[in-house]
């Protein structure tokens, strides 16, 4: 459905927005309206600390982290019976960090290995390996999740020039104060500069909608449900590079980002979510597995990482990226928090450890060992970046053009792709490697999901083009695709 019918079916109710600012004056809160309240079913309110406090019946302290100092909050947060059954969340009262980027730089002591041509590949030349079909994102928006870093305009120019490609509309979003703030090529710069080249260079006819936001909670949630809702923008698909193992979030946090991502699929926006880097354990060092959040949500693309290795713009191997004990490995396995979706019902994902959970991680990937990673440009130095977060831009920028080809947004991928038409046809199935608990396997798997994209027969068996047609198009840039 559009987003004006969305808020109007879904949206929260006009009077109980009343009743929240009714709550706010009994404790002397402000709030702040921006006319978006009611479609992302959010209200921003501040005070001071003592009055919100009060409200919601914590204690907030300052506490001292190696990451940055930040305020946290000393019980559970309550609120009035009068106000418990319409507020379902209430975030920024604790604003410690909360994600970490999924990226990884090659690191320099690899020498001349990191420039090589068979080590590294260009987005637009990963594009051609993967077999993209046609088309340049023309007509279509893409939202980016930032929690911290910037770009530079400078950068983005020369970088597109650089590949011979037409630079891509990018402008950036303000939400809950983060702006477009480039430092340093070591710094978060690394994670957006990568997401916008990858994304830009393999849709660069499509706009690139950057939403930077606060590193916390709030600030996360509140970009996803801006990019969700933007309806000047209207982003059709989303990528996230951003997250941290499920144990590591608040069971309202976890239930207020899935829903966020059901609100997205309801209104045909596909969302790609990087699995991680830290293998099996996702980095939480007690002995058991673990997967990413918000890649673990059913309503999202969970995007894991291969190591490709290709000539002449074909794959000659590709198996699942590990290079731990000292490098990164894909993110995946199985949920502890969100259930078996029905869509993965026969893949032989294996049981959780939790009673409840059960949705298997990743759904797809593609290339992301640093070791075969892609040349971006940071801060003006060239470097070689891979970890999953460039396979999130990657499969967004798929996802454009596949939009483009049929005239309107795919939308939820999850059920479509894991049809066995699809699962047949249009992935590249890896069956080497492992991610440290869990092994590659025929068809589906916990670390690399269905595999990498075979494009052109995923676009046939997703949009029901025969594939002899789909690739006559693909190769001759014409399009003889009705709108689906």
């Amino acid at each position: 459905m559009s987003r004006a019918e969305f808020g109007n079916t879904h949206g929260a109710d006009p009077a109980d927005l009343e009743k929240i600012k009714k709550f706010a004056q009994e404790f002397g809160l402000k709030v702040h309206e921006t006319g978006t309240e009611l479609a992302r079913r959010t209200v921003m309110l501040s005070g001071t600390v003592s009055n919100l406090q009060k409200a919601f019946n914590v204690e907030l302290k300052e506490y001292s982290h190696p990451k940055g100092n930040f305020r946290g909050r000393v019980g559970a947060i309550s609120v009035p019976a009068d106000y418990a059954d319409i507020i379902t969340g209430v975030f920024g009262l604790d604003n410690r960090p909360q994600a970490e980027p999924h990226f990884r730089r090659l690191p320099p002591t690899t020498g001349i290995k990191a420039h090589s041509a068979t080590a590294s590949h260009d987005p637009n030349e990963v594009a051609q390996i993967y077999d993209c079909p046609a088309g340049d994102g023309t007509g279509q928006c893409i939202g980016i999740i930032e929690l911290g870093g910037g770009f530079q305009l400078d950068d983005l120019s020369n970088y597109f020039s650089s590949l011979n490609i037409n630079e891509p509309q990018v402008i950036s979003v303000s939400v809950d104060g983060g702006t477009n703030s480039p430092t340093t090529p070591d710094s978060a710069d690394g994670e957006v500069m990568l997401d916008i080249e990858v994304a830009g260079a393999i849709a660069p006819a499509a706009k690139i909608v950057v939403y930077f936001a606060p590193n916390t909670d709030q600030g996360f949630l509140d970009a996803i449900t801006t990019a969700v809702h933007d309806s000047t923008n209207q982003p059709s698909v989303i990528s996230i590079s951003w997250g941290a193992a499920e144990s590591q979030w608040t069971s309202q946090a976890l239930t207020n980002f899935d829903e966020a991502f059901q609100a997205a699929a309801a209104m045909g926006v596909t969302v790609c979510v990087a699995s991680g880097d830290n293998g099996s354990s996702d980095g939480v060092n007690d002995g058991n597995n673990h997967v990413d959040f918000p890649a673990s949500s059913s309503f999202a693309l969970g995007c894991g990482g291969t190591t490709l290795q290709a000539s002449n713009e074909q794959i000659v191997n590709e198996t699942v990226w590990n290079d731990q004990p000292n490098g990164g490995a894909t993110g995946g396995g199985v949920s502890n928090v969100f259930p078996l979706p029905t869509w993965q019902n026969g893949f032989d994902v294996p049981a959780p450890t939790v009673q409840g959970g059960g949705r298997g991680v990743p759904d797809v990937s593609g290339d992301a060992d640093p070791n075969t990673g892609y040349n971006i440009l940071v801060d003006g130095e060239n470097e070689v970046v891979g970890g999953t977060s460039a396979v999130a831009p990657l499969w967004a920028a798929l996802v454009a053009r596949i939009n483009q080809q049929i005239g309107k947004p795919i939308g939820f991928l999850n059920p479509l792709i894991y049809a066995q038409a699809v699962e047949a046809s249009g992935f590249h199935d890896i069956t080497q490697g492992n991610n440290g608990a869990f092994s590659a396997a025929a068809g589906w798997d916990p670390c690399t999901g269905l595999g990498s994209p075979d494009g052109v027969p995923l676009e046939a068996a997703l949009t029901g083009t025969p594939a002899a047609q789909a690739t006559t198009s693909a190769r001759t840039g014409r399009s003889k695709r009705t709108a689906a």
